[in-house]
């Protein structure tokens, strides 16, 4: 049986029909304190459930956290958590020190009342390792890629050395060029951001990461890349985070389109990830 949480009602909508298995609709409500109270309404003793929720924002972790111990507390028989995007990953270790390791001390709370974990495009594929059960974690990408096929692109872009990984594996699938965005600092308040050692004149671009948050990085990327010649860019990532005003910096700055997957909900999901975790599921 499948239970969707309130961030990720459309995927697992999309799994119940692609494995045929029956979905539950939880009873939920909010306490006049603000608390959250809800129940599975099914008979789920000796069942294997599927619980997915996005663990972002902060009251999305809470409600899996109660899922996942409403199964626990009813016997289920075998319990995945299904995190389609995974909150608090970029807190991977300590920065400085009185720190938390944000990402295991999440991690190490799902693992109490799940069996395992799937997950997609964690910020480091490491962070597998924080669960105190096993985890499979898959990428995205190649839907990104698959979506990107109609759209004529030169060239895929990684917003820095680190992300190259990820655009490596995006051209290869639509078989083009691949490089990453190289920021150099001119003068105290100056920086300018270039491809390492492409020419994107004429180009069609697209800038391909996993997480798009504050948009600050794609929004001067793709300033410097028009200012360059370069005739579309696309900013697309796996996670759609999009804090604050990114969605204006991003449009603000030229970008021909925004496309993300549905891990997060968000007007540009436009590549579905359950056919993905359904894969991931019928391999366990």
């Amino acid at each position: 049986m499948i239970i969707g949480g309130s961030r990720s009602k459309s995927i697992a909508e999309d799994l119940s029909k692609l494995l045929k298995m029956p979905l539950i609709d939880l009873v939920s409500k909010r306490f006049p304190d603000g608390e959250l109270y809800l129940r599975i309404p099914e008979e789920i003793k000796g069942h294997r459930i599927v619980v997915i929720q996005t663990a972002y924002p902060d009251e999305s972790i809470i409600e899996l956290l109660l899922i996942l111990n409403a199964a626990r507390e009813a016997n289920a028989d075998n319990i995945t958590a299904v995190i389609p995007y995974m909150g608090y990953a970029r807190q991977d270790r300590k920065f400085n020190e009185g720190e938390p390791i944000s990402a295991k001390a999440i991690a190490r709370i799902i693992s109490i009342d799940a069996d395992d974990v799937v997950t997609i495009d964690p910020h480091k594929e490491y962070i597998s390792d924080f669960f105190g059960i096993p985890c499979k974690v898959s990428s995205a990408i190649p839907l990104i890629a698959d979506y990107l096929k109609d759209k004529n692109i030169d060239m895929v872009l990684a917003p820095d050395k680190g992300a190259l990984k990820r655009a490596e594996v995006a051209a290869d699938i639509l078989k083009c060029e691949v490089d990453y965005l190289e920021k150099t600092r001119i003068d105290g308040i100056t920086i300018e951001v270039t491809p390492k050692k492409l020419d994107v004149n004429g180009k069609n671009i697209a800038i391909v990461d996993d997480i798009i948050s504050t948009g600050g990085t794609i929004a001067s990327s793709i300033e410097e890349l028009k200012r360059q010649g370069a005739e579309k860019a696309i900013a697309a990532c796996i996670h759609g985070v999009f804090a604050g005003n990114a969605i204006e910096k991003i449009r603000n700055a030229g970008c021909d389109e925004i496309v993300t997957t549905d891990t997060i909900p968000n007007p540009f999901s436009k590549v579905k990830v359950a056919p993905l975790l359904a894969e991931m599921l019928k391999g366990k």
